[in-house]
């Protein structure tokens, strides 16, 4: 059911200074670090680099309105996306490698950004009429993150979304609780196994169903404005890997069963081989037309019946083309 816009969650946190108190605590665990299922332990306060290559300061790759998000993010003037630099999870055949799985100079790189700086652009992309804050990559910076919101938000009004791999500690998670107002995972893999393989991280999928649930418990199932834009709730994405339709066969049954069948996915086509697909030869093609068509059934099957549609010819128009 549409709904009409609603006060962004964080809003009420900052007014009786809990965003300044959530982002101190979420700062302790950078040293030694254990903000992410990793737990990598370096001292990141000091300029230790663990998987993630980022110390103490979040860095930016990019930001600005992204049109290329799902339909209730994006409505008329995008998605106000900012991508930080570094990953926690490192797929082997991940699409934004030059960004992700770069080397960097820690604290000292052209794009480490002050908690003040991460403020300004959330407050610009506000500015620029975007929809929401979406936060690309953001498990490895969350206190940065926190950090620079507890400045922005004397001004920020936009809805906060938490763009991820899945690959989310609970500890952290739950210093999002009322924080974070859309939750967009990618639900990547079901067997830890196959998730090691491509991943190199053996508990991905166990802590992956963990953190679904916990971001479920926080903000419920999506729920949009009377113009459709994505006000609050779970959004989570499955990009469709070659041979593995098993392994979204029962993602999608988590999803419906556990989670909730009104839960909103997008089942994602765009797979190609990039990075280092080539070394895995299962992986080292696109998929089918076929392929993506029987996910969307099996989806369906399972019971889940909110599947995103792109609207080609909105996005056309808002692009001018």
């Amino acid at each position: 059911m549409a709904k009409t816009k609603k006060e962004a969650s964080y809003l009420a946190l900052h007014r009786r200074g809990e965003l300044r108190r959530r982002a101190a605590e979420a700062r302790v665990l950078l040293s030694p670090c254990r903000l992410c299922p990793r737990r990598c332990g370096v001292d990141r306060l000091r300029g230790e680099l663990g998987a993630c290559r980022t110390g103490a300061r979040a860095r930016l790759a990019s930001y600005g309105p992204h049109f290329g998000e799902e339909s209730p993010l994006v409505g008329r003037n995008g998605s106000g996306a900012i991508f930080f630099a570094g990953c926690n999870l490192l797929c082997v055949f991940c699409q934004n490698e030059e960004i992700s799985h770069a080397d960097t100079l820690g604290d000292a790189a052209p794009d480490a950004a002050t908690g003040g700086q991460l403020a300004a652009v959330m407050l610009d992309l506000q500015d620029r009429g975007c929809h929401n804050i979406n936060l690309v990559t953001p498990s490895h910076v969350v206190p940065q993150i926190l950090e620079a919101l507890a400045i922005a938000a004397d001004g920020l009004r936009l809805p906060l979304v938490y763009n991820s791999s899945g690959y989310d500690a609970v500890e952290t998670l739950r210093l999002l609780d009322g924080v974070v107002d859309i939750y967009m995972p990618d639900v990547k893999f079901w067997s830890d196994a196959t998730a090691a393989r491509y991943t190199g991280v053996k508990d991905y999928a166990t802590v992956m169903r963990d953190a679904v649930r916990e971001m479920h418990r926080q903000v419920g199932d999506l729920e949009l404005d009377d113009e459709g834009i994505a006000i609050r709730g779970l959004l989570v994405r499955h990009l469709v890997m070659p041979g593995q339709l098993d392994e979204t066969a029962a993602i999608m049954r988590f999803l419906a069963d556990e989670i909730s069948p009104d839960t909103y996915v997008n089942v994602m086509d765009q797979y190609h081989p990039c990075a280092r697909a080539a070394d895995y030869p299962e992986i080292n093609r696109a998929i089918t037309a076929d392929e993506y068509q029987q996910a969307r059934d099996m989806a369906r099957r399972a019971g889940l019946h909110r599947l995103d549609e792109r609207d080609w010819a909105g996005l056309f128009r808002r692009l001018g083309l």
